[in-house]
């Protein structure tokens, strides 16, 4: 399972990284949640209440900070429609 393995290399890697917290890594495991439903599917389409309901995030700033923040950092790739009725883009690095 790709999920698998990009979940693990995520855990992996987050380990020694300082800037990663829970609300970091409760967003990508719903992030991963939602891939595998939908298929694993690269890039996932997914709106941003869905994943927040998911991850248990209730603010959309802390959200939307959280998400570039894995961007920045290299763990994903997030690529925002910026509308309401069309899906953002997150691109997740299968080996």
């Amino acid at each position: 399972m790709k999920e698998m393995n990009v979940l693990c290399a995520f855990f992996k890697a987050q380990q020694k990284d300082g800037r990663i917290g829970i609300t970091h890594i409760a967003l990508f495991v719903s992030l991963i949640y939602h891939w595998y439903i939908e298929g694993s599917i690269n890039p996932l389409s997914a709106f941003s209440r869905d994943i927040m309901k998911t991850s248990k995030i209730k603010s959309h700033v802390t959200y939307f900070r959280c998400i570039k923040e894995l961007s920045d950092y290299g763990y994903i790739i997030y690529k925002p429609s910026f509308k309401k009725t069309q899906a953002s883009k997150i691109y997740f690095m299968e080996e």
